[in-house]
């Protein structure tokens, strides 16, 4: 089992850091040096102990968490969600997808449909994609012109810290898949009938602007890891091993609010139930 703390966490990216994703590993066993049936056994202890503190989260009903996933296409966003959350109360957690804007998302600021989705007390809230499209995808695909899309990143920071010091923890996590690994994945979704559906002809045009992209991740990285909301980037070539790393720092992350379940205003054994 890992020891590293989150502060010397080999995948944080720390404030001032300048930023090389192709530099990045997208395999990685340092921390898990493990076979992957051993780190079967590892997540379902890991599940349990994420199931456990939810519940504290539930109860105490102080504490709000925000979790983003970011990656390319392929990278495992949704098999992350699955595999890490699966053990938690529905009660409490809640799924965010952000995907191309409505009319209605359009005639706001950017951050508009954001706010209204983030945790309320006693939530976990899990940004499938996030605000950082508004960044990422304007800037590649050349939606905006760079004056514009430029300012967000000091947008996003103080948005950020303001959900952080009115009682939220963010932690967000890129998942850092190989050009060859996305080609794999792609083709996998093609050749299985049951996962043609996942397959999307655009996400072809997104993996020609591939060094684009790694540019422009590299950027938000090195630009808006704080904090109060650090950047990790895990290297998601093997899913197995990306869904321990994550479990890991979000295990760590939650233990460290060190939540109490409420007391209550009477004594249990002063109950007698007939």
């Amino acid at each position: 089992m890992p020891t590293v703390s989150l502060q010397d966490h080999p995948f944080r990216i720390r404030p001032g850091d300048t930023v090389d994703l192709n530099t990045l590993p997208t395999k990685d066993e340092t921390l898990f040096r493990i076979k992957k049936d051993e780190g079967e056994e590892i997540m379902k202890d890991f599940a349990k102990e994420i199931d456990e503190l939810q519940t504290r989260i539930y109860a105490e009903n102080k504490q709000r968490i925000l979790v983003i996933f970011q990656a390319m296409d392929t990278g495992g966003k949704d098999g992350a969600i699955r595999s890490v959350f699966d053990k938690m109360d529905p009660q409490g957690i809640r799924v965010a997808s952000f995907k191309r804007p409505s009319a209605a998302e359009l005639a706001h600021d950017y951050l508009w449909r954001v706010h209204q989705q983030v945790p309320q007390n006693g939530e976990v809230v899990i940004f499938n994609r996030s605000h950082y499209e508004d960044i990422l995808a304007v800037r590649v695909r050349g939606i905006f012109p760079e004056a514009r899309w430029s300012k967000r990143y000091e947008h996003i920071l103080h948005f950020e810290q303001m959900l952080a010091d009115e009682g939220t923890t963010i932690i967000k996590f890129f998942l850092n898949i190989s050009r060859d690994e996305q080609k794999k994945r792609l083709q996998a979704r093609l050749d299985d009938t049951e996962k043609l559906w996942k397959f999307n002809p655009g996400d072809l045009d997104d993996r020609a602007l591939w060094p684009q992209f790694m540019e422009a991740y590299s950027d938000v990285f090195s630009k808006t890891s704080s904090e109060s909301a650090p950047w990790y980037v895990v290297p998601a070539d093997d899913k197995w091993q990306r869904d321990l790393i994550v479990a890991d720092i979000l295990i760590k992350t939650l233990k460290a609010l060190d939540m109490k379940y409420p007391s209550v205003e009477f004594d249990p054994k002063a109950i007698t139930i007939e």
